[in-house]
Parts: structure tokens; C-alpha cells; sequence
């Protein structure tokens, strides 16, 4: 508790000591209020953007440099920004509210600047890029790209806002914030540039106010502080005391709020931290006590298990004696039917022998009368067959007789019957 309390205070005295600051920077220059404080915080966080909305065709910024290049005289400004992009080019970017001829002497000096201290360095220079973005009062026709004085010329990539539809923008963002939705990296670099795409001063002033009070409708944090930190760079040539005041104040509220949000998170991720100890110590206890009921547990079922054995082991020698009785009960009853059976077989046996004897008796009677009616048949068809054969062979003889072609000896020869009946035939 009083550790959060140190914490409030450390926090309230970061909003008194920024609002002294502000007290104290109204006393000095507005620009360089806006280059040294506010274009520190816009720079953090423009690395992985890029300056395509304003119609400039470059890649993704990869790191932003330090601008305080020495050979500028000390009543000059430093340039607005200085870019190393994902190429391995460098931009220089400056904000023009007007055109000026001798304004490219400005930025020779820059990039001579730049190009010394490379030198004094003893390592090579990149290529250099001089960017100069104009607000909505200075249209394409009016302003030259180059710089030509014969030994000396300069190429500059002009970016003109008056040819950014401000309207539309300020329409979409406006839904965006309406609907609570987060901007993309394109959206934010629009937001910052929305005032300077007017054309009349006054119109200038009252969208940069219109602007302000929709970026501190952003719910996310961070992009609130870039845009309002990009609003105030961006505008630093127009913007007038009173509206930069209320940027800057704008900027401290939100990093004090960005303070309490980090004050609350810890204290959050402190009880966070204390529950999962407290959990993390209950969880053991649980572990502990869930080991030891375990064991227990391992304890009785052991117990259990020797004692299951041990009936089982009784069971068995009952059982196994059980099985010899009624094995020795089996056997005996086994034997006596055995002797039984044995007995009745035997009395079978005889009965058997006995019938087949009678059976074979009368079965040998049976024979012996078929035998002799059988040889009666037998007998008898033979004489049938020898007089059905006498007869056939008379018949044949009957023939040949008829016939008249052989004597009645050759007759009585082929078919063998005596001559005494062949003659008897004859005579017939």
C-alpha cells in the first residue's frame, strides 16, 4: 500500500513538473519548442512508416537520425527530419507554409552538412534525397524542383498537401475514432498532415484545433502522443502560442496518463504476481496433500492386497482339497462302475455268444435248405435246358431234312442226335 502510494506521488509530482515546464517554455521560441520536444517524441515512433500518402515514393523508414548537423549558422533551424530508409538512403525532410527561391540554399547547406560530417568521419555517405513538403497554400506550378548555378545543382522531391483531399480524410477518420477502431500506420500519417493540406491561414488554425481535439479521442495511447507530438512539428511554422500551448498540454496529459495506465498495469501484474504465488503455494499444499493421501492410498491397497492373497491362498488349499476328495470319490465311483460295466459286458458277452450260436445254427439250417432247393432248381432248369436244346436241334433237323441237301447221317452228325431219331424224323 504505501509503495502504490510513493507511486501517486511520483506521478502527481510528474504532472506538476510538467505543467511548470510548459509555464516555463512560453517564454521562449515556439519553434524551437516544437523541434526540441515535441519532434523527439514524433521521431520515436516514425520508424516503419512511410511518406507515400504525401505523395512521395520512397520505402519504409528504417531509423531516424540526429539532425544538429554544425555547419548550420546557429540562427537557423534545424531540418525537420533526417531519415535513413530501408535502401540505405537518406531523406531530408523540411516543411515549407510558402515558396522561397533561396530556400535551396538552405538545404544545400543541409546536405553539405550532412555530407562533412560523413567526411570527418572517414566513412562514405549514402545518397541523398532533399524532400521539401508543402502545405495546402502553394500549389505545383508555382514551385521549381531544381537548383541550377552552373558548378552547383540541386534536385528536390516536392510533396504538395493541396492536392490531399482534407475533407475526406477528416470524414474517414472521424467514422474510424466514432467506432472505436485503431488506425493503421497510413491513417496516422494522414491525422498529423490534415491542417496543413488548408489553404487559408485561418482555416490552417481552426483545423488544427478541429484536429487536436479528435486525436485525444484516440483510445490507443501511443498513437494519440505521436499524432499530437506529429501536429505540433508539422505545424510549428503556422501554429500560433496559444494553440501549440494547448498541443503541449494535450501531450503531458497523456504521457501522465500513459504514467497512471503503467502505474495501474504494475500494480495489476504486482497482485497478479501475489495470486500466483498464493495459488502457486496452494498448489502445492494440494500436490503435498494429494502425495500424501496417495501414498496412503499405495498403503491400504498393499494392505489389502496382502490380505487378498492370503484368502486367496486359503481359498486355494480348500479348494485344492476339496478337488482331492472329490477326485478320490470320483475314482472309486469310477471303479465300481467300471467292475459294473465289466460285469454286464461280460453277462452281454455270453448272452451274445449264446444268440449268435443259435443264430449261426439256424443260419446253417437255412443254407442247407436253400443249398438243396437250390440244387432242385437247379436241376430241374438243367433238364429244361437240355430238352429246349433237343428240341431246337430237332427243329434244325426238321430242316435240313426238308431241305434235302444232306444225308440223314450228316444231319444226325451237326446236330448231334442219334440217327435213330434223325431217321424217325425223316419218316415223319
Amino acid at each position: 500500500m504505501r509503495k502504490k502510494e510513493c507511486r501517486m506521488e511520483s506521478v502527481r509530482a510528474e504532472k506538476e513538473k510538467s505543467e511548470n515546464q510548459i509555464s516555463e517554455d512560453e517564454s521562449q521560441d515556439i519553434a524551437y519548442q516544437n523541434k526540441d520536444i515535441a519532434s523527439k517524441m514524433f521521431a520515436e515512433q516514425l520508424k516503419g512508416k512511410s511518406f507515400q500518402v504525401y505523395g512521395v515514393e520512397i520505402g519504409t523508414i528504417k531509423a531516424v537520425l540526429p539532425t544538429n548537423i554544425p555547419v548550420i549558422r546557429v540562427n537557423e533551424l534545424r531540418l525537420d527530419n533526417l531519415l535513413e530508409l530501408e535502401d540505405g538512403s537518406m531523406m531530408l525532410v523540411d516543411y515549407e507554409s510558402e515558396y522561397k527561391r533561396e530556400s535551396k540554399v538552405k538545404y544545400l547547406n543541409y546536405l553539405t552538412g550532412i555530407v562533412n560530417r560523413y567526411e570527418k568521419e572517414g566513412s562514405i555517405c549514402p545518397d541523398l534525397r532533399m524532400v521539401v513538403v508543402y502545405t495546402g497554400d502553394i500549389r505545383r506550378e508555382t514551385v521549381s524542383e531544381s537548383y541550377d548555378v552552373g558548378a552547383i545543382k540541386l534536385s528536390v522531391e516536392p510533396a504538395f498537401l493541396s492536392e490531399i483531399d482534407g475533407e475526406a480524410i477528416l470524414m474517414r477518420l472521424k467514422n474510424k475514432l466514432k467506432n472505436k477502431e485503431k488506425l493503421d500506420d497510413r491513417e496516422q500519417m494522414e491525422f498529423i498532415i490534415l491542417p496543413l493540406s488548408y489553404k487559408k491561414p485561418e482555416e490552417k488554425k481552426a483545423k488544427i484545433q478541429e484536429t487536436v481535439n479528435l486525436a485525444l479521442k484516440l483510445q490507443d495511447r501511443e498513437q494519440q502522443l505521436f499524432v499530437l507530438a506529429g501536429i505540433l512539428t508539422f505545424t510549428d511554422k503556422i501554429i500560433d502560442q496559444e494553440s501549440a500551448k494547448t498541443i503541449r498540454r494535450a501531450i503531458q496529459m497523456t504521457k501522465v496518463a500513459m504514467i497512471f495506465e503503467k502505474e495501474k498495469e504494475e500494480a495489476v501484474n504486482e497482485e497478479r504476481k501475489k495470486w500466483q504465488q498464493v495459488i502457486k503455494e496452494e498448489k502445492q499444499k494440494v500436490h503435498e496433500a494429494v502425495e500424501e493421501e496417495r501414498k496412503k492410498g499405495q498403503q491400504a491397497v498393499e494392505e489389502e492386497k496382502q490380505r487378498g492373497q492370503q484368502a486367496v491362498e486359503e481359498e486355494k488349499q480348500k479348494g485344492q482339497q476339496a478337488v482331492e476328495e472329490e477326485k478320490q470319490k470320483g475314482q472309486q465311483a469310477v471303479e465300481e462302475e467300471k467292475q459294473r460295466g465289466q460285469q454286464a459286458v461280460e453277462e452281454e458277452k455270453q448272452k451274445g455268444q449264446q444268440a449268435v450260436e443259435e443264430e449261426k445254427q439256424r443260419g446253417q439250417q437255412a443254407v442247407e435248405e436253400e443249398k438243396q432247393k437250390g440244387q432242385q432248381a437247379v436241376e430241374e432248369e438243367k433238364q429244361k435246358g437240355q430238352q429246349a436244346i433237343r428240341e431246337e436241334k430237332m427243329k434244325f433237323a426238321l430242316k435240313m431234312i426238308a431241305d434235302g441237301e444232306l444225308s440223314l447221317k450228316k444231319i444226325a452228325e451237326y446236330t448231334e442226335l442219334n440217327i435213330k431219331i434223325v431217321t424217325e424224323l425223316a419218316g415223319q
